[in-house]
């Protein structure tokens, strides 16, 4: 049975609010306005009440496709978008109609990547189609940690709720503080790679390789505060980092294994370091890795578990990571 909506904390916050981004409406239910959400995009699941919400988005590309389909699919929108200026980037589908019903006073989606969401451009094109009212727009653009702090208070501020939003930031950077501190008194930091696609290969970036440093690892190959890079898989090698997370954007473990063999067959792999040792993990990258949002104190908690098993223990393990050859023995 799903959970009902929570009271809002707030009276003179905007009554109708659309997020267009999971990490968006998992923030918009953590500063306390769960109850004024009248629409989410297609990938929003938690908490449990928003599944029951009306979709206001859809994916163009079909989910179920391999990695290296997926990115194909992804390039040539980009390219298309590339060679006619006047075409926007099309890889998600906004419901203008439904959008129209749901009369939002707010709408929140991201600039940060124009094909991990719905972007901004593609909320803008469907805003200017509506008749029943002009909603707000709040943009996310979280490229580091720094800017994921300055966007739950930006977005607390515009929905009228500023002092919880600055209370929610510092829980959040409290706990992630509390196990960085935690971390430096580790013996070892282990080097890390955490892989963000598979085919091609992609390292993760932007925020992650802070939260893989707060947890007491060393970025084998990834920079803070920068765009993921697609990497060879000869470069991994060269890196051969202690520690290898295969957290696929967008992607739950089940999802993961179905591609795993894109990285796997690779001429080389069973010599990694990270293979030899039993250092290799999978991990819920769509709920953790992915999300801007709340959940990076989850993530950074997922990887002290993996980093620094004997000192970490949060209960992640078994559902929202596991090690590889773990799982393929079952």
């Amino acid at each position: 049975m799903a959970k009902k909506k929570p009271k809002s904390k707030a009276e003179n916050a905007p009554r109708r609010i659309v997020s267009l981004l999971a990490a968006g409406t998992e923030l918009v239910c953590a500063i306390g306005l769960g109850d004024r959400l009248v629409g989410v995009s297609h990938e929003c699941d938690t908490p449990e009440f928003v599944r029951q919400l009306p979709r206001v988005s859809s994916s163009l590309i079909d989910p179920n496709l391999s990695s290296d389909r997926i990115h194909e699919e992804v390039s040539a929108a980009i390219r298309a978008a590339e060679e006619d200026p006047g075409k926007a980037l099309s890889v998600y589908n906004v419901n203008t109609q439904l959008l129209n019903k749901l009369r939002p006073d707010v709408i929140i989606t991201q600039s940060q990547c124009a094909v991990c969401a719905v972007s901004l451009e593609d909320v803008t094109a469907a805003v200017c189609e509506l008749v029943n009212g002009e909603p707000d727009i709040v943009s996310l653009e979280p490229n580091k940690l720094e800017d994921i702090w300055a966007d739950i208070e930006r977005v607390a501020t515009a929905l009228g709720v500023a002092t919880e939003g600055a209370k929610l930031v510092g829980e959040l950077r409290g706990r992630i503080d509390a196990i960085a501190m935690r971390s430096d008194e580790a013996e070892k930091r282990p080097t890390v790679e955490v892989i963000e696609w598979l085919d091609p290969l992609m390292a993760a970036g932007n925020w992650v390789p802070q939260l893989v440093e707060a947890a007491g690892g060393d970025n084998a190959l990834s920079k803070p505060g920068k765009p993921s890079p697609t990497i060879t898989f000869a470069k991994l090698k060269k890196a051969n980092p202690d520690v290898i997370v295969i957290a696929p954007c967008g992607f739950d473990i089940d999802r993961t294994r179905r591609d795993l063999n894109a990285l796997t067959k690779q001429k080389g792999w069973d010599t990694l370091k990270a293979v030899t040792e039993g250092r290799v993990y999978l991990a819920d990258g769509n709920r953790y890795f992915n999300r801007s949002g709340p959940r990076v104190v989850e993530t950074t908690e997922i990887l002290a578990e993996v980093l620094h098993p004997r000192a970490y223990d949060f209960g992640h393990e078994g559902k929202a990571w596991v090690r590889l050859e773990t799982e393929a023995a079952e």
